[in-house]
């Protein structure tokens, strides 16, 4: 999949993370201490069993929640010195909470992700945009849809099209590929892997971080484990210490990405 200068021309963002700390109330911290980096079009994957703090974490990287702690930067500025329009141009997400129904078609979905650029907006150039985000998302038969007509995964695509036509410099998803089958998970890592921007992404699939990240960030209890390639950060030693469960690493003989194979020690 290959993007044109229609739909992309950003400017991969570089991420700080630096002694970061979150939680509803300063007694109750969900984050803890976290510092980590990503480099301009870098691909982070997050991995951590349920309750790791995955979701909390990506929250305070795209402005939701405020650290209570240390901070997060955007090519070295503090995100809450940004204004609000600035980081809505810089920085899109894609959630893994069900999208509303907004009366609208595919393509009025789609072209959504528009907004934060509307007065530099060419009509027609946008609608090129809308047009490839479509067609790359395998959505083109889709545009005249009602959105909420959509299966799970239609509506997941759909979002991850919006989202590409924001142009972003920094795209964080959530789980994007709850609800999609095993070709389109696929896909859809594959081309979240070669886009030009910084992309940071929540996975419960190891296998599908570690054959498509540049770098994995492993949490457990709002804790970074590990951080850094698949290979180096993916042992069985640090699945057992996170997810409790056995694992054998092999080398994958095409990709030479790591493969796993999981079973249960019953001593956990």
């Amino acid at each position: 999949m290959e993007l044109s200068e229609s739909l992309y021309g950003p400017r991969p963002a570089a991420l700080k993370v630096e002694a970061l700390s979150w939680g509803p109330t300063r007694r109750q911290t969900i984050i803890h201490d976290l510092a980590f980096s990503v480099n301009p079009g870098e691909m982070l994957a997050i991995v951590g069993p349920n309750g790791a703090g995955k979701s909390s974490l990506l929250r305070c990287l795209y402005r939701f929640h405020r650290p209570v702690a240390g901070r997060v930067s955007l090519d070295g500025t503090d995100l809450w010195q940004l204004e609000p329009r600035d980081v809505a141009r810089r920085v899109a997400t894609v959630l893994q909470e069900p999208a509303g129904d907004f009366g609208l078609t595919v393509a009025e979905v789609v072209e959504l992700g528009l907004t934060p650029h509307a007065e530099s907006r060419n009509r027609k150039a946008a609608l090129a945009a809308v047009g490839e985000a479509l067609s790359l998302m395998n959505l083109t038969h889709l545009a005249a849809r009602s959105f909420a007509s959509l299966s799970g995964g239609e509506k997941q695509r759909t979002m991850i099209a919006k989202a590409l036509v924001q142009k972003p410099d920094l795209l964080i998803l959530d789980e994007p590929t709850n609800h999609l089958d095993i070709r389109h998970q696929l896909e859809v890592l594959a081309l979240l892997a070669h886009l030009p921007t910084t992309v940071i992404v929540s996975l419960h699939d190891l296998p599908l971080a570690a054959a498509h990240a540049d770098h994995v960030l492993v949490m457990h209890d709002g804790r970074k484990v590990a951080c850094g390639p698949a290979l180096k950060v993916l042992t069985p030693e640090t699945i057992r210490e996170t997810f409790a469960v056995e694992t054998t690493v092999e080398r994958h003989p095409k990709t030479g990405r790591p493969r796993f194979s999981f079973h249960l020690d019953h001593s956990f």
